[in-house]
């Protein structure tokens, strides 16, 4: 994952459900490419053939709401969002998010308009608006969460550094 990207804001509102992202009958695919050819298409019918890679979506509150179809942030990666800016998130599509290698970040987007060119920068913890000359501050993601980043998500994170083994007296050891 990138320190500094650079991209344009594509702007939704409060709520947006996995629904939205992904609708339900588009998620019988293992073709990610499918996935992201309708990505939006209920709310922003040109967003897959507009958005550029890099490009940034910015949300409200409660982003990524609903169901926790995984394929939601699949669809959002393989249409070559940089990354996500939102108010807030479902815990479950945050992780799923963070898992399948697209970053999400908090924000307040307010200041964010549909359009604007923009820079996050995470050395500095912020997301600069060049055009308006101010920046906004970004809510920093763990070292484990940039790690899972760093490596393209969980999986390939996973893969690089082993996984968790349970101590031998664990509770959930236990348990099995």
């Amino acid at each position: 994952m990138q320190r500094i990207m650079k991209g344009k804001a594509y702007k939704f509102g409060d709520d947006i459900n996995t629904d939205y992202i992904i609708a339900g009958k588009y998620t019988k695919t293992l073709d990610f490419g499918a996935l992201a050819e309708h990505v939006f298409e209920d709310v922003a019918p040109d967003f897959s053939k507009i958005v550029e890679p890099g490009d940034f979506v910015v949300a409200g509150r409660n982003f990524g709401c609903g169901s926790s179809r995984e394929q939601a942030p699949i669809a959002i990666k393989y249409a070559g969002v940089g990354a996500i800016l939102a108010k807030s998130y479902s815990r479950i599509f945050f992780r799923n998010a963070i898992n399948r290698g697209i970053p999400a970040f908090l924000c307040d987007t307010d200041a964010i308009d549909h359009g604007d060119g923009l820079i996050v920068d995470l050395e500095k913890n912020s997301v600069e608006l060049p055009e308006k000359g101010r920046s906004v501050v970004l809510f920093p993601l763990s070292p484990v969460m940039l790690d899972i980043l760093a490596e393209g998500g969980l999986v390939e994170y996973l893969k690089k550094h082993g996984t968790y083994i349970l101590p031998p007296h664990s509770k959930a050891r236990e348990r099995d």
